[in-house]
């Protein structure tokens, strides 16, 4: 590890903030004031790196029919507005206000209801998938809109997760690609993240019963545009055609994090949501 030179700086707290400083030295991973003080600026200035998003909102959401049959699934509504602005108001939470939407199945009515994103402070992009194109083909419909390092969603998840926390990671790690990990009991319906420190080796599609890993594809990935090279053209698919190929040149990283978390995909992951999700404070 390279050892930056530092210098001293003296600085002026308001004593609550010095307090909550305080709380989060535990003389392991912060160390004392001085290094807490330095991690939260840092998160901050990194932070700054990821200015868009990508929310994949195409898809047909056969697994929720009836419901939409009438509308598309980004639009299910859960605690008085649509799925995917919560996901929007996660970004904005962390001054990610540049969204771009890849739109497909009745996406017109996405883009009636969220037009432009100014009434909610944000800036919405769209670009508009003819044909299913997968978890993967959308990016390079959104080409012209990536300048930078950003993040992606899938539209169908909820999460409280920390971005600035993943974007630091993210960043530290020198990643090409990092995916968000979350821990659930039941994993029979998820693929499992195998782990060699940080840096995600493989997946296990169908973990068998006693399989020591709970982590799962959270559905919240931060990509350098340098995972443009790798996108073939049509339908394609992180999980098979992108992922493997970054892992095995060991620029794929797992952020395991803690928090709240929920897939929405089918009836009964919906109904949960709806009693426990809490929304993004």
């Amino acid at each position: 590890m390279v050892d930056i030179p530092r210098e001293r700086l003296t600085i002026t707290l308001r004593s609550d903030l010095l307090n909550e400083l305080d709380s989060k030295v535990d003389g392991i991973n912060i160390r004392n004031r001085s290094h807490a003080i330095e991690i939260m600026i840092s998160k901050v200035l990194e932070s700054r790196r990821v200015k868009k998003a990508l929310i994949l909102a195409g898809g047909k959401g056969t697994r929720m029919r009836p419901l939409t049959y009438e509308m598309p699934k980004p639009m299910i509504p859960l605690k008085g507005k649509p799925l995917i602005q919560h996901i929007m108001e996660l970004c904005r939470k962390y001054e990610i206000r540049e969204i771009i939407l890849s739109v497909g199945y009745m996406g017109e009515k996405i883009r009636d209801h969220f037009g432009d994103g100014s009434h909610l402070g944000l800036d919405i992009k769209y670009v508009e998938e003819k044909e299913e194109l997968g978890t993967a083909g959308p990016l390079n419909l959104a080409r012209k809109y990536i300048d930078g390092p950003f993040l992606m969603f899938n539209g169908d998840v909820l999460s409280d997760i920390d971005l600035s926390e993943m974007i630091s990671f993210h960043t530290g790690q020198k990643a090409t690609a990092t995916i968000s990990l979350t821990q659930v009991a039941d994993t029979s319906a998820f693929g499992v993240a195998r782990l060699n420190g940080n840096k995600i080796v493989g997946f296990i599609e169908k973990p068998k019963e006693g399989e020591k890993s709970k982590l799962i594809n959270a559905g919240v990935y931060i990509l350098e545009p340098e995972i443009l090279e790798y996108i073939p053209e049509g339908r394609s698919m992180l999980e098979k055609d992108v992922f493997p190929k970054l892992s095995s040149e060991g620029k794929l990283f797992g952020y395991p994090f803690s928090g709240q978390w929920f897939d929405t995909g089918t009836p009964e992951a919906y109904e949960r949501a709806i009693k426990n999700w809490k929304g993004v404070v």
